[in-house]
């Protein structure tokens, strides 16, 4: 009975050493390259990724990678949004939205595309409406380019190919090549603007919030109506906007206490 709990306990370990694994690899691993590395048998892994797989957990991408499924990211995003931090968080927003006195949010990845995680409405009368939830393409927002601007180099280009980069604003750029450029500009600056870019009359500018392994785990944005703010206008706000990251990081670098 005693080895029957333990291989009990040993499979429960090595399925959440796979998660972990996925979730926090800089790039996507083979079930054989995760299987090697957690130093689980051949046969056990592929079985663990398959069960996983079926649960909607993990999924296989057609270049034969293992990645994060929907299951996975439904977790990972009632952790973040349920976490003790909400309360510092929803303060640092505030704070930032009553000093630039525009809309204020957070977006992370999900998927191909962006997630707007949190949000803090300006009270002007005019107002551009992107709820909580609401998903927007990542080429052609400032939190998007952001998002691929961190992405090692290939694994940029590989996605750049694989987006759809249709016009939704007059400024949307759908060349890659385009869009290439700019994002190795992004990363150089680790700041990212969408001049009208994503939806006509609308400017935004969004700086990084990152983990204490320097990855970006979210991005924080500000965005206005042309009519009332200018892209400059915006980008004058900068430093508050990094101050603000900077703060969201130290929250968020913070461990539980017991």
């Amino acid at each position: 009975m005693s080895t029957t709990r333990r291989e009990k306990g040993s499979s429960i370990l090595r399925v959440l050493e796979i998660i972990e694994t996925v979730a926090s690899s800089g790039h996507p691993m083979t079930a054989a390259e995760l299987s090697k590395q957690l130093d689980i048998p051949k046969a056990t892994g592929h079985r663990l990724i398959q069960t996983l797989e079926k649960e909607g957990f993990l999924q296989t991408n057609m270049r034969g990678f293992v990645v994060p499924g929907a299951r996975l990211h439904q977790v990972a995003l009632g952790i973040i949004y349920a976490s003790r931090h909400k309360a510092q968080r929803r303060a640092i927003l505030e704070g930032l939205s009553g000093q630039i006195r525009e809309t204020i949010g957070l977006a992370i990845p999900d998927g191909t595309e962006m997630l707007y995680f949190d949000r803090v409405q300006t009270n002007w009368p005019l107002q551009i409406n992107l709820p909580v939830g609401s998903h927007t393409p990542a080429w052609c927002t400032a939190s998007g380019k952001l998002y691929l601007s961190n992405l090692p180099a290939s694994q940029r280009k590989l996605m750049l190919e694989k987006l759809p980069m249709q016009q939704f604003a007059r400024n949307t750029l759908t060349d890659p090549a385009e869009l290439l450029d700019e994002l190795k500009h992004v990363a150089e600056q680790q700041l990212a603007v969408d001049n009208e870019e994503f939806i006509d009359g609308m400017v935004a500018v969004a700086v990084p919030v990152k983990d204490t392994q320097g990855r970006l785990v979210a991005c924080l944005f500000t965005h206005a109506p042309v009519i009332r703010s200018s892209l400059d206008d915006l980008l004058q706000f900068e430093p508050l906007l990094r101050q603000a990251a900077h703060e969201l990081e130290q929250v968020i670098s913070v461990p539980e206490q017991s």
